[in-house]
């Protein structure tokens, strides 16, 4: 649009200093964070196993699906390096929350960047290889998070018998990618058998019915973050910076900020607030919380959204 200001000229009007002081990396942060959501699991997975109210039970496994599924954002950060200062940090969550994702780490982390460099590129972004939603039929379905599973599901299958076709994963990093689906693989089977073993539902209930009650509220948040936007390489256009509620940043892990983590990903996580206050005036989609991001997002699709897909 002319005299929108793009996300580059807005960073080259910062100072180097400041640049560089927002990206700074530490691990202290991450590992408050870390901690805090941990202990949130725990306590809900605990009330999942020690309730006897059938009435509790429902909203305790939505509670814990939600805290469980959003372990997807400290993944995210880890998979770009900035969660943690020390490497072996970052690795170790992304594998550990990868896990329980079905979310190979290794090869997120060759999507993910193929995605923020060519973000909302209709021929690169591997992001817009499944069109995003454009009916109301098509955006409910999305929600549900059955492509979600069934995408991942076969990625780790097929990739277990070393088919993997994905072009943004290079030739050298094919092999890493096939040996680490094949340990998902083999992790979820030994996991089924020592369940089904010791006569045990533990997993079922803290785990699986969770994962997929919880999967829509991730679908809504990941959904926000550039469904409905131009096709345009100005970050600030194309990301939708999203003035969330403390406890949902809390949760996402402060990517509600999602043009200033797509205008410099190098920043971590508990700087983004900051990057986004100094780029603030020239944002050009924001929604005030998800609710208005949905609003924003169903009204893109036009008077004649109701079928299709």
């Amino acid at each position: 649009m002319p005299g929108e200001v793009t996300h580059r000229e807005a960073l080259a009007a910062l100072s180097d200093a400041e640049l560089l002081a927002m990206k700074d990396l530490s691990d202290a942060p991450g590992l408050r964070h870390l901690a805090s959501h941990l202990l949130a699991l725990a306590v809900t997975g605990a009330a999942i196993v020690w309730t006897a109210s059938p009435l509790l039970l429902a909203p305790l496994l939505v509670v814990h699906g939600i805290l469980l599924v959003f372990v997807f954002t400290p993944l995210h950060e880890s998979i770009h390096g900035t969660a943690f200062r020390t490497p072996r940090l970052n690795e170790a969550v992304a594998h550990a929350f990868g896990f329980l994702m079905l979310l190979p780490p290794r090869w997120f982390r060759y999507f993910h960047l193929a995605h923020h460099r060519h973000t909302q590129d209709l021929e690169n972004d591997p992001e817009l290889a499944s069109p995003r939603p454009r009916t109301l039929l098509g955006y409910a379905w999305r929600l549900t998070g059955y492509d979600y599973w069934k995408s991942l599901a076969k990625l780790i299958l097929f990739a277990s018998f070393g088919h993997l076709t994905d072009n943004y994963v290079p030739a050298k990093g094919r092999s890493k990618v096939i040996a680490e689906c094949r340990a998902f693989l083999t992790g979820y089977l030994v996991l089924i058998a020592l369940s089904v073993w010791l006569q045990s539902s533990l997993l079922l209930w803290v785990w699986v019915l969770p994962a997929i009650l919880g999967q829509p509220f991730l679908r809504a948040y990941v959904m926000a973050e550039h469904t409905g936007l131009p096709l345009v390489s100005n970050m600030l256009a194309n990301s939708r910076t999203i003035y969330a509620s403390g406890p949902v940043r809390w949760l996402a892990w402060n990517m509600p900020y999602h043009a200033a983590h797509h205008a410099l990903p190098v920043v971590p996580f508990h700087k983004l607030p900051q990057l986004s206050g100094r780029l603030r005036d020239h944002l050009t989609a924001t929604a005030e919380g998800y609710p208005d991001a949905h609003r924003q997002i169903r009204a893109s699709f036009g008077p004649k959204s109701i079928a299709g897909s």
